[in-house]
């Protein structure tokens, strides 16, 4: 008999790294796969686009949870998710990340005794303000399976007591990079609206602001796009604007002469990265992503938990934004010798690791 999988996804970064897992789910008679979308990420351009342009199935329950207080968001996602564990009595629920989603899913199985798999567990910033950082610790604390993504993951599990004794630990590498992989080529090929907008020819850098503590923070969102604007006087920065983002400026009353677009796919935010000379960003995904791209990358945060690119010198903490300008001159950019030979976060065949485990 198949071994039923339910997995809980709610956000961008999710239907991504769940495109690589639910395509290995269909090739495979062991499993089936029950996918619940919690409605954390719901306009057309931030979630439906991902599901046709990364071919994921259609998700057979769609919560439409979302724009609520952390609390109220993940009480809500909590007890609709309990009522479809009850109804559909999975083995194992599957579970990515660091979302208001995530910890819902873990609570809900875990209170029904049924076996939890994180998916990018043992990421640590150590920073308990980030509503990230909770979440994922705590859903790490409730899982049977945590499939890590590198060995510093592991290391912290370890420090916190967590072992192969007290749950099944497995190094399967990035699921994301198996995504990459896979659409590499599709995306290097699609770039219309970059060559119409003629920045590939200027060369710029690509931008992405999103988190809580960068867009709650008056000073700080105001302080990261001044740093922004000055980079645009040297070289043209791209800006694709989180619905977030977008609506913080927009109450605030701060304008900036970066160029700004819509939220792209998948595929066009890929292909805006392949062409791009370097990023700044706040963003977990896109700081990998852009060491598989080969570029350097700015991240605007005190900390990381991708700690592995820092000391390959291609990730760089931006704490101070005022040093931003400075940091993206061409002649700085030139100088960096970043070490993207390494793959510290495996081979790309994340996701039949991951079900050979489940087994």
């Amino acid at each position: 008999m198949a071994k039923k999988l339910l997995t809980v996804i709610g956000a961008r970064p999710q239907f991504i790294k769940a495109s690589a897992l639910s395509a290995a789910v269909a090739e495979d008679a062991r499993f089936v796969e029950v996918m619940v979308h919690t409605g954390q990420h719901f306009n057309a351009a931030m979630s439906e686009v991902f599901f046709s342009e990364l071919n994921i199935p259609p998700p057979q329950y769609n919560l439409g949870i979302h724009s609520l207080p952390h609390g109220a968001m993940t009480g809500r996602m909590l007890e609709a998710l309990e009522h479809i564990m009850r109804q559909e009595k999975p083995d194992v629920v599957v579970l990515y990340g660091d979302t208001n989603s995530t910890l819902a899913g873990a609570l809900a199985a875990s209170k029904l005794n049924i076996e939890v798999a994180h998916i990018e567990a043992g990421l640590r910033s150590y920073n308990w303000t980030m509503p990230e950082e909770q979440n994922r610790v705590l859903t790490d604390r409730l899982s049977h399976y945590l499939f890590v993504p590198a060995k510093n993951a592991a290391a912290n599990l370890l420090k916190e007591g967590i072992s192969e004794q007290t749950a099944e630990v497995v190094e399967v590498g990035d699921i994301m990079y198996e995504v990459f992989l896979r659409h590499f080529e599709k995306a290097k090929r699609e770039a219309d609206w970059l060559q119409e907008s003629e920045l590939v020819s200027q060369g710029y850098v690509l931008a992405s602001i999103h988190r809580q503590e960068n867009v709650d923070n008056t000073e700080r969102l105001k302080s990261i796009f001044a740093a922004l604007d000055d980079v645009h006087d040297n070289i043209p920065v791209l800006c694709p604007m989180h619905p977030r983002t977008s609506k913080a400026l927009k109450r605030l009353g701060i304008s900036t002469k970066i160029k700004v677009v819509e939220p792209l796919s998948y595929l066009g935010m890929l292909s805006a990265l392949l062409h791009a000379k370097a990023v700044v960003t706040d963003s977990g995904g896109l700081q990998k992503e852009a060491y598989y791209a080969q570029k350097p990358c700015f991240t605007l945060r005190n900390e990381t938990e991708w700690t592995e690119l820092v000391e390959l010198n291609a990730n760089f903490l931006v704490k101070d934004t005022a040093e931003l300008p400075a940091l993206l001159l061409p002649r700085f950019l030139d100088q960096i010798n970043a070490d993207f030979s390494k793959q510290p976060y495996g081979n790309g065949k994340s996701a039949r690791s991951i079900l050979n485990a489940l087994l």
